[in-house]
């Protein structure tokens, strides 16, 4: 077994990390005291505990805890544990049914919940790494309560560490004091990991193996490997969208494919990238190709649908896509532009002649008088002033 399962706790005063939730008086612990427990969301990135903590709830109220895989199970699946929490519900014991992946199902899959959920024959936790707002349907969402998991503080990640060397130093009866004299080498591991705490343990294990029992940044280097990349500074991750950000203002389609692969080969989240074509193609291409957004968006959506390894295509197509299309970066300027006015100038008023008048003493003050509506003018187009006082004639795109 790997040593991140090895060392999975199955009770919550073992639990490492996500204070604010089932530390002192977090409001999961609270819950889980209470005994009554809502539906829940578990909202984080990935290696955060939700699973495991999840497991835990289970546990210790001692229900009935199932689980499915929005990516491998499906309808027959759903079935079959419904009928067995229907069973167990007849001599008052409760299911707990954890999704994994949950925005992975699609709008059917979590409709079917809904009945199962409202009557509590089914607790749900489901666990995501994308914002449930737009991932989980609305009906759904209002069932339940949302729970937010941050990553892993290095200290936890430290704590975590320190358990797994034990572990594996009591396995192979290597003396203990090894772990006090190991203490900034777990730190090294733990700022490499970057909250990750799988990735911690894992790269612990792997490195352990390597240097036969012995701690040494050589061998965690090398367990580390690609991961090293995304540092704690987060540098070479922002080095590399840069790249793809100019490579495709450039107009090197290539440049931009190897940069994004780059990227998802690193294992970046492909829904970031999509993200930042998203917003290349507004910022960069803007007016001089309007269908660059709408197809940058739609890209977006089928990397949701997708997920990896299936998304790779979508996304160097898009990539391609926005590399050769003509760029023009005017709203981008016309932004930055407005936003200084605005920070200069702070709330200039609106003119008088563009304030509409509901009442008599609105009129008396002159709201609307000398406005000119364009529909009535020969030409359809007024010369009148639309800016505030102090901006007359601003032009942000000329």
């Amino acid at each position: 077994m790997p040593l991140a399962d090895d060392l999975r706790p199955q009770k919550l005063a073992d639990f490492i990390g996500q204070e604010s939730l089932v530390g002192g008086h977090g409001v999961l612990k609270q819950i889980i005291a209470s005994k009554k427990l809502p539906s829940m969301i578990f909202w984080g990135p990935p290696a955060t505990g939700k699973t495991t903590l999840a497991r835990i709830i289970g546990n210790e109220l001692d229900f009935e805890f199932v689980s499915l895989s929005a990516v491998m199970d499906g309808k027959e699946e759903f079935k079959k544990i419904l009928k067995n929490a229907q069973e167990a519900s007849l001599i008052e014991k409760k299911t707990i049914l954890f999704i994994d992946e949950i925005h992975r199902w699609n709008k059917a899959q979590q409709d079917a919940l809904l009945p199962y959920v409202e009557n509590g024959t089914l607790v749900l936790i489901g666990a995501t790494t994308e914002n449930p707002s737009f991932s989980v349907n609305s009906a759904l969402l209002s069932r339940c309560r949302v729970f937010v998991f941050q990553r892993h503080l290095a200290r936890d990640i430290v704590l975590a560490l320190e358990r797994g060397l034990e572990l594996f130093y009591s396995k192979s009866k290597v003396s203990l004091i090894t772990i006090s004299q190991n203490k900034q080498t777990l730190e090294y591991i733990a700022d490499l990991a970057d909250g990750d705490m799988r990735f911690a343990l894992s790269t612990l294990e792997i490195a352990l193996e390597l240097g036969q029992g012995k701690l040494i940044k050589e061998t965690i280097e090398q367990a580390a490997q690609k991961s090293l990349l995304y540092d704690k500074t987060g540098e070479e991750h922002y080095n590399i969208i840069s790249a793809v950000h100019k490579s495709l203002r450039s107009s090197n389609p290539s440049a931009g494919v190897y940069w994004v692969m780059r990227m998802l080969n690193s294992g970046d989240d492909p829904l970031y990238v999509a993200r930042r074509l998203l917003r290349f193609a507004s910022e960069d291409i803007g007016n001089a190709n309007p269908n660059a957004l709408l197809l940058a968006n739609q890209t977006y959506q089928a990397v949701q649908n997708l997920g990896m390894p299936e998304c790779e295509t979508a996304l160097v197509q898009l990539a391609q896509y926005l590399a050769n299309s003509p760029k023009n970066n005017s709203a981008y300027v016309a932004v930055n532009l407005a936003k200084a006015d605005i920070a200069k100038f702070g709330s200039l008023p609106v003119p008088l002649h563009f304030r509409n008048a509901p009442t008599k003493l609105m009129k008396n003050l002159g709201y609307g008088k000398g406005y000119e509506y364009d529909h009535d003018l020969t030409k359809k187009k007024s010369n009148q002033e639309c800016m505030p006082e102090g901006l007359e004639g601003k032009d942000y795109f000329n």
